[in-house]
């Protein structure tokens, strides 16, 4: 794991300070929130009144007959409908401003992974992201809906039935009361410990979904090497840590039960020890009395309710602040105003530092030179012009092609394209400019014309267009062979297509965009003679009246550009044409004669 330990740090603040962050994006549905307030409050009310029933039976319809028998089902029914009514009610009001507010949240936090700085991806995986976004914030929404309406309810239930014992017999009741402060005691230093926990069993969790990630993307080569048993020794020690936590967040949350009851059942044997006393010297009716036990017995539930609520909150809120978390300290990359429809593709750098960010997220130290990518590189590139740039591995080559949309950010220097530094454009502006072409090919889990044309809606898909892409890529027989043709979905990153095909099809993508400048890196590094030939002829149509900037190790690819850029160390050695370079007999021509250097065999 790459996290640093301050993507983890939890959010500071109280409770309600931290309910609070979660209301800019739970308001939308106040409408929701206020029918739950009045439905749970009608709930709680004929809380006292099933002991207040019992009362007037025991005094009046047992001893004096004169209570009519049918009032006593009507009763009965119509206080235990009003009660389900109100508690549906009062559910779905919540369940439904949950769910407006978790879709806010996921929107919120989607547009920030979109807007990012590229340097999130370097700290945290996929899995983390993905099981934050979709699956963290689901659980903790859920945990809070339910755990809100157990508060709300039983709270209000408490203080019903309170005012009830109250009204009955205050002395009692101060005994009672006495169980309050040491309720809140218990939920205090248990609810500390369960948030610590929650958040190591989030860290336990992120590593063990990274595991499963990792063997899901790397299954050839962990089947190849035979590292299933190895893989599988990680995956159960990181499970057996997660189930050591959570068996700590069970005997955190277990815990309150007991002791709950424990002070609950003190306070009842001294309230029947008192009323029975009272009973032999003040005259109190039986049905005083077992309206009053019966009310204090009914305490006990919401009292044991509110004792547990605070692991479901912590659980949920510490689900949640992840997704806040990632919304609130994930820093967005701005741009500036400048915007052009197309630019000509001239590109200059001057003097351009560029320095990788720690491993552990903070800042690299000045002296650290294994972080510098690249040293005071400078360099003009003309419009149309084809630059090649090759060096050996870690020479800086794609750091450099991957400043001009900035997905990498210069440490000191100007770059400029078309004569205006990068930082003045808009991002949406400036990557109209580019489109690349590189050896790791994604595509998207839909339909082939959506990934040619990637970033236009549906409704505004050129079809004729998208299908002279795929021509000119050499992907025409292709488009005939699937059964709905660009319409077809192309399933997970188009795993079923070959190499040669998925490379094409990225190829096709570029021609659709139709952007003026080219980015092609490694395009060609990874695919067989014939793949190869189909590539590069479609690259040669795709280049002309381009500027086009070109990575490739196989250096027969670049020797008709028309200018070679030789990087090592994070700067420029060398530059000319291919014929110059080899005629200087340097670095150039050092990597050009081992590119070419015939095999031997035994």
């Amino acid at each position: 794991m790459t996290d640093s330990a301050a993507t983890h740090k939890p959010l500071d603040g109280t409770l309600t300070q931290r309910l609070l962050r979660l209301w800019p994006y739970f308001r939308s549905a106040k409408t929701g929130i206020l029918v739950a307030a009045v439905a749970t409050l009608v709930g709680a009310l004929t809380e006292p009144l099933i002991p207040a029933l019992l009362k007037t039976l025991l005094d009046r319809g047992f001893a004096q007959g004169n209570v009519e028998l049918w009032m006593v089902p009507v009763a009965l029914m119509g206080l235990f409908g009003i009660r389900g009514i109100a508690g549906f009610t009062a559910q779905y009001a919540l369940s439904y401003t949950a769910s407006l507010g978790l879709l806010n949240l996921r929107r919120a936090m989607f547009v920030k992974l979109n807007d990012a700085q590229m340097t999130l991806f370097a700290r945290q995986n996929a899995s983390k992201l993905s099981n934050t976004l979709v699956y963290e914030v689901q659980t903790g929404s859920q945990l809070l809906v339910t755990a809100f309406l157990t508060l709300t309810k039983d709270s209000l239930a408490v203080l019903a039935l309170l005012g009830y014992l109250l009204y009955l017999n205050w002395k009692l009741t101060l005994i009672v009361l006495m169980v309050f402060p040491g309720l809140i005691l218990i939920m205090r230093v248990l609810s500390k410990r369960f948030y610590k926990l929650t958040r190591d069993s989030q860290q336990a969790t992120d590593e063990l979904a990274y595991v499963v990630e990792e063997n899901a993307l790397a299954h050839r080569m962990v089947r190849l090497h035979g590292a299933q048993e190895r893989q599988t020794q990680r995956f159960d020690r990181l499970s057996v840590a997660l189930r050591r936590l959570a068996l700590k967040s069970t005997i955190s949350t277990a815990s309150m039960t007991p002791l709950t009851q424990l002070l609950a059942s003190a306070a009842l044997s001294a309230v029947i020890a008192v009323a029975l006393w009272q009973s032999s010297t003040s005259g109190v009716t039986v049905g005083n009395f077992v309206a009053f036990v019966t009310a204090m017995l009914m305490l006990i539930t919401p009292i044991r309710h509110l004792a547990e609520i605070a692991a479901p909150i912590t659980r949920g809120l510490a689900a949640l602040e992840r997704g806040l978390e990632l919304i609130e300290h994930t820093p967005e990359q701005t741009g500036g105003t400048h915007t052009a429809d197309r630019v000509a593709g001239a590109i200059s750098l001057h003097d351009v530092w560029v320095r990788y960010p720690a491993k552990d997220g903070g800042t690299a130290r000045e002296d650290d030179d294994s972080l510098v990518a690249l040293r005071g590189v400078s360099l003009d590139i003309r419009p149309g012009e084809v630059v090649a740039f090759v060096g050996p591995s870690g020479s800086g080559k794609t750091t450099l092609v991957n400043l001009l949309p900035r997905f990498v950010e210069i440490e000191r220097g100007d770059v400029r394209l078309d004569g205006v530094p990068l930082t003045d454009w808009t991002l949406r502006s400036l990557r109209r400019q580019y489109a690349m072409v590189s050896q790791d090919v994604v595509m998207l889990n839909d339909t082939l014309a959506a990934n040619v044309a990637l970033g236009a809606a549906d409704a505004e898909i050129d079809e004729d267009r998208v299908r002279a892409a795929l021509a000119s890529a050499n992907l025409g027989e292709l488009i005939e062979r699937l059964p709905q043709g660009i319409h077809s979905t192309v399933g997970h990153n188009a795993a079923e297509l070959s190499g040669g095909q998925r490379q094409r099809l990225a190829i096709a993508r570029a021609i659709y965009k139709d952007a003026p400048v080219l980015i092609l890196d490694e395009a060609t590094s990874a695919l067989d003679n014939e793949s190869e030939r189909l590539v590069q002829d479609a690259l040669s149509r795709l280049m002309k009246g381009r500027t086009t900037l070109v990575i490739a190790h196989r250096l027969s690819t670049i020797e008709h550009a028309d200018r070679v850029i030789v990087l090592a160390d994070g700067r420029i050695r060398e530059q000319g044409t291919h014929r110059e370079l080899l005629q200087a007999d340097g670095l150039y021509a050092r990597l050009h004669a081992q590119s070419f250097r015939p095999e031997t065999g035994n």
